[in-house]
């Protein structure tokens, strides 16, 4: 992988692998990286990966980098391996622009900031900046970090899942007997790097796995096997983690977006005819109610920002008398002022004594959201933890270690 593109021959044209592991060594113990050359990409762990990427540009002797948002399938502990890379590689000479949303990480590792908004650069700061700071210039206002919330008001459990396993299409089980329950009056986060299981289990408890096996009931109706419209009937609501894909018709209008959960009936639709004036009239009290930001109810959804088309899916989903909400990756791609709208929300669904299972794979927002959080990987649960466990053990649990070796102790389950 380092050399490809580049490829160094010997005599006869054949490559010259000898050159290019002496060069993975060179860079690997010049900065610290203990990449084994001969190791196959595909078993490395994802931040080892990246370090070969690393690598692959050094070895080039570039001379600026570029890392876009480089620590979204990181845990902490590779995060902050990462942090230091960058600091090693600036000192060494190295230009570097990253690119990132998450104010943190800029602070960390940032001699000079820039921020971007629609497009335009409208300001820079010092990286003493603080986080409140650097979200005004984001978006334009003041915006408010914290997420505040009450002790939640537990109710019975409401969502039981039990052993339950998905298999993907060549047979490679994804899930791996998953057991957990969410009650009323709780966010449950589900944590971990992207690509353990999260979406597969999601998907299962919606209806949107075939080859799932195990239990997953909702106030005692077993949901596995259903088709998705009985599931969405039962007042399961579903904020999927591509909007684009799953979530937004985006040709339709706003108001035919609003309305996708109940096409089939009442209030929308009589006798196979789409009651207009209803719609629009919903449709214009939800523009109000969750701040979108359009033209009005017939622009189509997909000329609406990122953080508008969320809060088209949102309003669509909290409209319904919820039995369940189910939040994948809710504030992707949003600005920090649609993310402080967005967890506002989520954060009143609890508080009504509806349960949540949220789905992320950014530890801040799960560690903000949350009143427990499960961590899963490779498809297993590692534990379930308070959600005010710190980020240092979430991310040890986010690695695989057990949830009773990382806290020192049991796992509460």
């Amino acid at each position: 992988n380092v050399m490809l593109g580049h490829e160094q021959t010997k005599f006869g044209g054949r490559l010259d692998l000898a050159a290019a592991r002496a060069r993975v060594h060179e860079i690997s113990k010049r900065f610290g990286f203990n990449v084994d050359p001969d190791a196959l990409v595909e078993d490395l762990p994802v931040g080892v990966q990246q370090r070969v990427e690393i690598i692959k540009a050094l070895s080039r002797d570039a001379k600026v980098l570029v890392f876009d948002e480089p620590t979204a399938v990181l845990t902490p502990q590779e995060t902050d391996e990462l942090m230091t890379t960058m600091r090693q590689l600036r000192d060494a000479g190295t230009s570097i622009v990253f690119i990132t949303h998450k104010l943190r990480e800029v602070r960390e590792v940032a001699d000079r900031i820039t921020v971007i908004r629609l497009g335009k650069v409208v300001g820079e700061a010092e990286p003493t900046a603080s986080n409140a700071e650097l979200a005004s210039l984001m978006v334009g206002r003041a915006v408010e970090l914290t997420v505040h919330k009450d002790p939640p008001n537990l109710g019975d459990e409401a969502l039981v899942v039990s052993g339950l396993t998905v298999t993907d299409d060549v047979g490679t089980v994804v899930v791996d007997d998953v057991s957990f329950s969410v009650h009323a009056g709780e966010v449950l986060a589900i944590a971990g790097v992207q690509g353990n299981g999260q979406t597969e289990l999601t998907e299962a408890i919606v209806g949107l796995q075939d080859r799932v096996s195990g239990s997953a009931r909702l106030n005692g109706r077993e949901l596995a096997g259903r088709s998705v419209r009985d599931i969405l009937d039962d007042g399961v609501g579903f904020v999927p983690e591509d909007r684009s894909v799953d979530g937004l018709v985006k040709e339709f209008s706003i108001a035919e977006n609003l309305m996708l959960d109940r096409s089939h009936g009442e209030p929308f639709v009589s006798r196979g005819t789409i009651r207009q004036n209803a719609l629009n009239d919903f449709a214009r009290e939800k523009i109000e109610e969750f701040d979108i930001r359009t033209q009005g109810p017939a622009q189509p959804a997909g000329r609406l920002s990122g953080g508008n088309q969320q809060k088209v899916v949102l309003a669509r989903e909290l409209s319904r008398d919820l039995s369940l909400l189910v939040a994948a990756q809710p504030t992707r791609g949003v600005d920090v002022g649609s993310i402080e709208f967005i967890h506002t929300r989520i954060v009143a669904a609890r508080d009504s004594g509806i349960p949540v299972l949220v789905i992320s794979t950014e530890l801040d927002e799960a560690a903000a959201l949350a009143d427990r959080i499960m961590v899963m990987y490779r498809g297993k649960v590692v534990g379930i933890v308070p959600g005010d466990t710190p980020r240092e053990e979430l991310g040890l649990m986010m690695a695989g270690m057990s949830g009773s070796s990382a806290l020192g102790g049991e796992t509460s389950a």
